[in-house]
C-alpha cells in the first residue's frame, strides 16, 4: 500500500507504565497503518556516576541492564504478535534523548512514540526530560504519550 503517512514506528520504551501506555498508542497506529515497529531499549550512559566510571562498567551490571531492555522490548513485541505488527526489538547504550534521535535519523523513521519519564518539579527542571529533548530537536513526528 503506498502513501502511507508512517512506514515505520519507532517506539522508545524504558519498560515503565508510561512507556507501556505509549506502546499501545504505537502498536495501534502501526496496525492502522501497516506501519513496521522498532521497539528501542536505551541503556543509560548519562547517569553513570563517577565511581562507575572509575571502576569501569560491570559485566553483571551490563548484563542486568540487558535484561530490562529485553523486559522493556518483549512487552512491546507481545502486543505487537497480538496485533499483527511486525516488532523488531534494539538496544543501544548512551545518552537516551541522543540516541533515540540518532537511530530515527539513521533508519528512516517517520513517527517516534514514546511515554514521559514522570519527572517533576526541581528534578524534570535540572535532567530535562528525554521526551522534552526529542521532541525539541527531532526531525519527524514525535507523539508523547502522557
Amino acid at each position: 500500500m503506498s502513501g502511507n503517512l508512517f512506514k515505520k514506528i519507532l517506539i522508545a520504551t524504558d519498560g515503565s507504565e508510561n512507556a507501556k501506555k505509549a506502546a499501545s498508542y504505537g502498536i495501534d497506529i502501526a496496525q492502522a497503518t501497516g506501519a513496521e515497529v522498532y521497539a528501542l531499549y536505551v541503556v543509560s550512559t548519562e547517569h553513570a556516576g563517577t565511581a562507575r566510571t572509575v571502576m569501569g562498567w560491570t559485566e553483571a551490571f551490563e548484563e542486568y541492564l540487558a535484561n530490562q531492555g529485553g523486559v522493556a522490548t518483549g512487552y512491546v513485541e507481545n502486543l505487537g504478535k497480538e496485533a499483527g505488527v511486525k516488532v523488531e526489538p534494539m538496544y543501544l547504550k548512551g545518552v537516551p534523548a541522543e540516541k533515540i534521535l540518532e537511530y530515527a535519523e539513521e533508519s528512516n523513521i517517520d513517527l517516534i512514540v514514546m511515554g514521559t519519564q514522570g519527572l517533576t518539579g526541581v528534578q524534570r527542571f535540572l535532567i530535562g526530560s528525554v521526551a522534552e529533548n526529542v521532541l525539541r530537536h527531532s526531525k519527524v513526528p514525535v507523539m508523547i504519550v502522557r
